[in-house]
């Protein structure tokens, strides 16, 4: 059976896509590992902004690693400071590479064509055009045996009645580890578009071919609130395309560039917190923390109480400790 189901915010998505999966998903075992599936699912998220799963405390996610993650694909990179975030993710690389890392692939497809650009440029000329697609998956590397194949397969992109949609196409979404770091990345990238064509922020569709549980989540899952709160909806974020590259680089070295608004500040507060965390120096990291503002800047304090709480908590939960 196929799905429909939309949210104004994430938190309302992610309940009500796990309650339906848990009601009516059918058990497979891909590689052996049980999942509850279902096939064919669109999720449309009506305000793109409230873009954070935060319900905790069944389901709390490291803002940190949101962040970076989405930071690391637009910026187009495939470098190893990712692990600093993500532990979990050298688990899926060959000779020490994401070999399906999404950044280069939108940036530099074929070590060539930079397909934001594009679609900025495209979308800018014809604001009604159907050709702002960004393709992820590649046929010619991700048929070679990789560890790291591409869950997303596309992103396209519509100027319609003076607002920006997004639709997002994956052939495999695990519900509860993946889906909101990729509401998170996807939403980012449509409102810094969104900023560059000079209209607003329209609906976000997320369409999925396999949406699945493994079984070690199904008890957590049924355990979320049935009316969860609406996620915060967070502050507008944009910079001009020709301070993107020097704002992002920025950020991510912890640093944000002079003049960039707050929500860049926050981003380069939570980001240098989690490297500290991660190197081991916890003072450094919950004072750098203390700094970092708004929903975002919360949920990380939330996230180094939940990981003093439960310290045997599984790195493959989403994000490393």
């Amino acid at each position: 059976m196929m799905i429909t189901l939309a949210g104004e915010s994430a938190n309302e998505l992610y309940v009500a896509a796990a309650q339906a999966v848990l009601r009516d998903g059918q058990v497979v075992r891909p590689r052996g590992l049980e999942t509850r599936e279902i096939l064919g699912a669109h999720l449309q998220l009506t305000d793109p902004r409230r873009r954070f799963v935060d319900l905790p405390p069944v389901r709390v996610i490291n803002p940190a690693l949101a962040v970076a993650e989405a930071l690391w694909i637009v910026a187009g990179s495939d470098a190893p400071w990712i692990y600093r975030y993500n532990r979990s993710l050298t688990r899926y690389a060959d000779d020490g590479v994401l070999q399906g890392a999404y950044g280069p692939r939108m940036r530099r497809w074929n070590d060539g064509v930079d397909q934001l650009d594009y679609v900025r440029r495209t979308l800018t000329v014809d604001p009604d055009s159907r050709q702002g697609v960004i393709q992820l998956y590649n046929p010619e590397r991700d048929t070679c045996g990789h560890r790291d194949v591409p869950c997303t397969l596309s992103y396209r992109f519509f100027v319609r009645q003076g607002r920006l949609r997004m639709h997002t196409t994956m052939r495999s979404q695990d519900l509860w580890l993946g889906l909101p770091y990729d509401l998170f990345t996807a939403t980012l990238v449509q409102e810094l578009l969104a900023g560059w064509l000079g209209v607003g922020l329209g609906e976000y569709h997320h369409t999925v071919d396999s949406l699945h549980l493994y079984a070690e989540h199904h008890k957590a899952a049924a355990t979320l609130p049935a009316q969860p709160p609406p996620s915060a909806q967070m502050p507008p974020v944009s910079v001009t395309w020709d301070d993107f590259a020097s704002v992002t680089e920025a950020v991510i070295a912890g640093m944000p560039a002079t003049g960039a608004e707050d929500v860049w500040a926050t981003f380069a507060h939570l980001m240098a917190s989690y490297r500290a965390w991660s190197g081991g120096d916890r003072a450094t990291a919950r004072s750098i923390a203390a700094d970092a503002a708004g929903e975002l800047g919360a949920a990380l304090r939330r996230w180094y109480g939940h990981l003093a709480v439960d310290s045997r908590r599984p790195i493959a939960t989403g994000a490393s400790q």
